[in-house]
């Protein structure tokens, strides 16, 4: 009479640690911000080269117009007196949405993330290099809706970025795919091994 000795049950390989490398969806990110950047500041040249003598062009009505403006604080010119300090909010924003985008490995915050990080780049260069100085230039504003403020294209792309981080996060979609889930203990894999006879029975 013999025993059969139970066969153990398949154990799921380690789970291999996360890299450090930019992620494939890294890279199409950081193409988005590129044209975010391109987009927002051909569009400030040609506002102050075609409306630099005060022009004011409708778009749609009083709706939506053209109309140069210099910022030199935050949105409605909030905090004006302070241009510095958004300069370097905007630094280290740039360099927050850059640590991001270097995991990311879902599509939807992969656009995101591009929109966000290009806006927010095209911001800071308007802080550091544009007049009256350094960390202390004034962003070009030239998208007036009605009475309520004038913007400009980096406004949009950062306003579209943050409500896809919204919709994203309700819909429970997250920067990183989880990490692999263990096998769990006697899956369906181990109904395949051999049942253990019972030591009563006769061969």
């Amino acid at each position: 009479m013999t025993s059969a000795t139970p066969t153990p049950p398949p154990t799921a390989p380690p789970t291999p640690p996360r890299s450090f490398r930019a992620s494939r969806l890294a890279w199409p990110a950081f193409a988005i911000a590129v044209v975010v950047i391109l987009l927002d500041q051909g569009s400030k040249w040609w506002a102050e080269s075609a409306l630099g003598d005060g022009q004011t062009i409708p778009v749609i009505g009083d709706l939506i117009r053209f109309v140069l403006v210099y910022n030199p604080g935050a949105a409605f010119s909030i905090g004006s007196d302070f241009t510095w300090v958004f300069a370097v909010l905007a630094a280290g924003a740039v360099v927050w949405i850059t640590m991001l985008t270097w995991r990311v490995e879902s599509r939807g915050w992969m656009v995101a993330l591009g929109l966000l990080l290009g806006g927010a780049t095209t911001h800071l260069g308007d802080r550091l290099f544009r007049e009256p100085g350094f960390a202390r230039g004034h962003v070009v504003d030239f998208i007036g809706y009605g009475n309520l403020f004038i913007g400009n294209v980096a406004d949009i792309a950062i306003f579209a970025g943050a409500i896809m981080l919204a919709i994203l996060t309700v819909m429970g979609v997250h920067l990183r795919r989880p990490a692999a889930e263990p096998a769990e203990a006697g899956a369906d894999g181990s109904t395949s091994a051999s049942t253990p006879q019972d030591p009563g029975a006769t061969p």
